[in-house]
């Protein structure tokens, strides 16, 4: 079992920065693949960013590229995400996902999902 929190969440103003994290506790966090989705008020869940075990291959949605940085500090069961030039419609609960077998933009195949973070942005 892997246990996910999210933290870093606000309200900020539009072209503002926030950094979310996500702390895991459980089994050896290295070995998970690591995932950020979002789901604004009425939407679906969206793929936002990912990052492999060791961290040498990242991706992210075209929405979000040029503006996000997803990293991971392994010493310490977190990862990030750098949430740069930040907009209205990045609005949404952020949340956080591993999994043993997987990095990628399908949330079907994670296995461990933190509660969420809420990020407002006002423009």
């Amino acid at each position: 079992q892997v246990q996910l929190v999210e933290s870093g969440g606000g309200l900020v103003q539009a072209g503002d920065s926030l950094r979310l994290s996500c702390t895991a506790s459980g089994r050896t966090f290295s070995r998970y693949g690591m995932g950020w989705f979002r789901q604004a008020p009425g939407k679906e869940r969206e793929f936002v960013a990912t990052i492999s075990w060791s961290a040498g291959n990242t991706d992210y949605a075209d929405s979000v590229k040029g503006r996000f940085t997803i990293s991971r500090d392994n010493a310490k069961s977190t990862v990030y995400l750098q949430m740069n030039s930040l907009k209205p419609e990045d609005t949404a609960v952020y949340t956080c996902a591993a999994d043993a077998y997987y990095w990628g933009s399908n949330p079907q195949h994670y296995d461990y999902w933190g509660q969420g973070t809420q990020v407002t942005v006002s423009s």
